[in-house]
């Protein structure tokens, strides 16, 4: 069975199989060098974590495949273009413990003004001043789903207000998530808002104007989601003024060139798009997709398919 992975790291997760499967030819490809065969003969595809420039063109030719398995929990660039025998799963959990983390580092390092005085370091200035702090502060999560419920447990020491929203409303192990038509009401109240919902058409524009002005005066923006949920011009209309304040791990366009204004813009913290990429992720990658081909060898039910949007 012809398989193609993202990494050698994931290929060597899947060298001792237990007994009795059927034997793998395993390839590693990441896009950055010729096709290693013919796309024709491939049953299971791995691909990398930045999406090939032709991957409508590479499934079009996959007439074999049955298992598309992503390393992302998005799965925007393959869903329109998986072919009719084909089962798309994405690797929902995978990322969970980074993003999180990255959510919450982001909001202490631009609540406690972090990047001023690590400025300040570089300029040997002391500017000693008070600063905002997230204790005693309403966050809004909005896009609830297993990211959403691992930030919420990593928040549960910081003496805050979690709210929670999803794309419809319902009652959780934790407390009641608000539906998204709830935002206009829930958004004037947050002094921090995460945005975490996956790119679909639905979320495209999400974070436009009027959501930004219903934002409270001071508020933080974090965005771990995708930089298409957020108007861009929007966004930085509103940091020119200093009425809000912004953490992205992503932008509208990835790399952000250099000349983008958001690089200079006041009140924005940016990494590039570096939340999920850690050891922990590497290695629930490589749990996952072993544990996804075996399924699929033996005929068992797949973890996180995907049908409709998500």
């Amino acid at each position: 069975m012809k398989i193609w992975v993202a990494s050698q790291d994931i290929a060597d997760a899947l060298t001792e199989l237990p007994e009795g499967l059927p034997s793998l030819d395993c390839v590693v490809y990441d896009g950055r060098t010729p096709l290693p065969g013919p796309p024709e003969d491939v049953e299971i595809w791995v691909p990398p974590l930045v999406p090939l420039p032709d991957t409508p063109g590479l499934l079009g030719r996959m007439t074999s495949l049955r298992l598309l398995q992503t390393v992302t929990a998005g799965v925007e660039p393959y869903l329109p273009h998986v072919p009719p025998k084909a089962v798309l799963c994405n690797a929902r959990g995978v990322h969970d413990a980074g993003t999180a983390e990255w959510a919450v580092g982001a909001m202490i390092a631009m609540l406690r003004e972090f990047p001023d005085f690590a400025a300040a370091q570089a300029r040997r200035e002391w500017t000693y001043h008070h600063t905002g702090v997230l204790a005693d502060s309403t966050v809004l999560i909005v896009g609830y789903g297993s990211i959403g419920e691992a930030l919420e447990r990593r928040l549960a020491g910081f003496e805050v207000d979690i709210v929670r929203v999803a794309r419809t409303a319902r009652d959780s192990a934790h407390g009641r998530v608000h539906g998204e038509s709830e935002l206009p009401a829930l958004l004037p109240e947050a002094d921090v808002v995460v945005l975490l919902v996956p790119a679909t058409p639905g979320t495209a524009g999400l974070v436009d104007a009027g959501f930004l002005a219903r934002m409270k005066d001071g508020a933080l923006l974090v965005n771990a989601a995708r930089g298409s949920v957020v108007d861009a011009d929007a966004l930085l209309a509103e940091l020119r003024t200093g009425r809000l304040r912004a953490a992205l791990d992503v932008t509208p366009v990835e790399p952000l060139p250099s000349d983008h204004p958001l690089w200079t813009a006041p009140g924005v913290f940016i990494t590039p798009h570096i939340a999920g990429s850690t050891p922990a992720s590497v290695r629930r990658t490589r749990r996952l997709v072993r544990e996804q081909v075996i399924r699929h060898l033996t005929g068992r039910p797949l973890d996180n398919m995907i049908t409709g949007h998500y």
